[in-house]
């Protein structure tokens, strides 16, 4: 085996993996090493700021139809088997990661040591083997980087193998087409292969992290954005992609916890990753200087395009796709806490982007509802996340994060209440999506709006002012807020037609009753007596 930059134990551990390669093999390369060998390799070009630009090829977002979790001992009776957690047989993993090791042996290959969890106490090892060094640094940026000295003994508790190159054989390989992401909780590997797209590796930790932690540690997993203010508060916001999660979080008045997953134990709540993966569509210093002032040498840019002629990024090009993105470490972030570790929350945001136009700007929830409306995870994909969305649509994910969730969505609402009821949390529902009508009709809501409200919230501006309930959905409306017109307050005020709006409301109710059958089973009755009137 030759190699250039990796040390003899991870070398040997190598081939007791089953990769045995005659190619260099490089080890731990620092993010200018890996963005210089990525444009000596044609695999990307620097921005005018000094970022790395690359494009993932054919997928330039999840494809959650091909990812697989191994059904064996350990998974049959704990995953909850459903559209998101497809079961494989395990002689296809062992199929697939030796085809996939034999594809790799005569390929140059970056291998990194990483960490997931800032929490020592909760810190798993990851060992990542990739064919490029641009996913290598992607890695390098989402994941917690070791010191020198914790390099030294190094052990992988988990391994993800990634190859774009290497495609499987449906007909042969128990897969839906050329492309997968396979995980075994048993064997403690995920596999990823077809696809360039570097979110699947970080979304495969994320899931493997949703079964791991409340399952063994008691430890409720989010799919959300965290932040501290100077009195040492936390503010979680969850909401899927393009709700705000990662804008709303990256408030310079407060210290980034981290954007997108993060774990809530006993004593606080930390974040399982050392960087963070924003969207770049319309992005603008105005709006975002943090994440705008984050692409930088070190920086990884995904599938955005140049003014003509430049070297600078036309970020409000969707030629390639909407899911523009960059990934970059939290070091990037001048207000980022360090270590990414925070307090028992004080207020949680759930966000959601009404194409409707129904739900209030913001709205207080209490215990039940909360965890009614956590199970719901009401909101609208928007476009470019997934394949073949290209306006956003109203869509129910679980605990807003329903694809990376092995075990029922119950589970982590009841985590959840309990944490609420035990710390007395403040529980908020905040729309960023249209008021004054659905989509198409009405405007969506000005950042700058939702922004005083989240303020006014986390300050307690909120506390003492007069509130409404809604009246099908029964959450508690306030009535003013700093620095937002009161008649925005309320949605059926700010529809031209009352009557449409209370029609449309019933409709949207209905739509979360109906959705909300599946889980019912598995509820508490505080939960059921939460869902809307219709």
């Amino acid at each position: 085996m030759s190699v250039s930059t990796m040390p003899g134990a991870p070398l040997a551990a190598l081939a007791e993996l089953g990769l045995q390669t005659g190619k260099t093999v490089h080890y731990q390369l620092s993010p200018s090493q890996l963005t210089q060998q990525s444009i000596d390799r044609g695999e990307g070009v620097l921005n005018n700021t000094g970022a790395l630009v690359i494009k993932t090829g054919k997928f330039t977002g999840r494809s959650p139809k091909d990812k697989f979790t191994v059904k064996d001992e350990i998974t049959a009776d704990t995953v909850n088997w459903n559209d998101f957690n497809l079961p494989i047989d395990e002689k296809y993993f062992f199929q697939l990661k030796e085809k996939m090791l034999k594809y790799l042996s005569d390929k140059e290959l970056w291998v990194r040591d990483c960490f997931a969890c800032a929490d020592e106490k909760y810190r798993l090892s990851l060992r990542v083997i990739n064919e490029s060094p641009a996913n290598n640094l992607f890695c390098y940026n989402m994941f917690i980087r070791p010191t020198e000295a914790q390099l030294e003994n190094f052990a992988p508790q988990w391994h993800i193998i990634q190859a774009p190159g290497f495609k499987a054989d449906p007909a042969i390989d128990g897969t839906r087409q050329d492309n997968f992401a396979i995980m075994s909780f048993k064997h403690k590997t995920i596999l990823i292969a077809g696809t360039g797209y570097t979110g699947e590796m970080k979304k495969g930790i994320f899931s493997m992290l949703n079964y791991v932690l409340p399952v063994r540690a008691n430890v409720l997993s989010m799919h959300c954005s965290a932040n501290m203010g100077k009195e040492g508060d936390t503010a979680v916001f969850f909401g899927l992609s393009g709700t705000g999660t990662t804008t709303l979080s990256a408030d310079p008045g407060r210290m980034l916890i981290g954007d997108d997953e993060h774990g809530w134990t006993d004593t606080g709540v930390f974040n399982f990753e050392g960087g963070c993966y924003a969207k770049t569509i319309d992005l603008s210093e105005d709006k975002e200087p943090e994440i705008y002032r984050a692409i930088r040498p070190g920086a990884l840019v995904e599938n955005t395009t140049f003014i003509e002629g430049t070297n600078t990024i036309d970020f409000a090009s969707k030629a390639i796709t909407e899911n523009t993105r960059v990934s970059y470490p939290l070091t990037f972030i001048s207000n980022a806490l360090e270590p990414s570790i925070g307090s028992i929350p004080k207020n949680i945001f759930f966000l959601t982007c009404d194409a409707y136009g129904i739900l209030p700007p913001i709205s207080k929830l209490n215990p039940g509802q909360a965890m009614y409306q956590f199970i719901s995870g009401y909101t609208a994909k928007v476009a470019g996340t997934e394949a073949g969305v290209t306006e956003p649509k109203a869509t129910f994910s679980a605990c807003f994060g329903a694809p990376f969730l092995p075990l029922h969505p119950g589970k982590y609402a009841e985590m959840l209440g309990e944490r609420m009821k035990k710390h007395n949390v403040n529980i908020w529902l905040v729309n960023t999506g249209w008021s004054g009508g659905p989509y198409g009709v009405g405007q969506r809501m000005k950042l700058a709006y939702t922004r005083a409200m989240i303020s006014a919230a986390l300050e307690g501006k909120l506390d003492h002012v007069e509130y409404v309930a809604h009246r099908h959905f029964g959450f508690m409306m306030p009535k003013e807020c700093p620095n937002v017109p009161s008649e925005l307050l309320s949605p059926r005020l700010a529809w031209s037609n009352e009557d449409e709006y209370d029609n449309k409301s019933k409709e949207l109710a209905a739509m979360f009753i109906k959705n909300f059958e599946k889980y019912a089973s598995g509820v508490s009755a505080e939960i059921l007596d939460a869902a809307p009137k219709h």
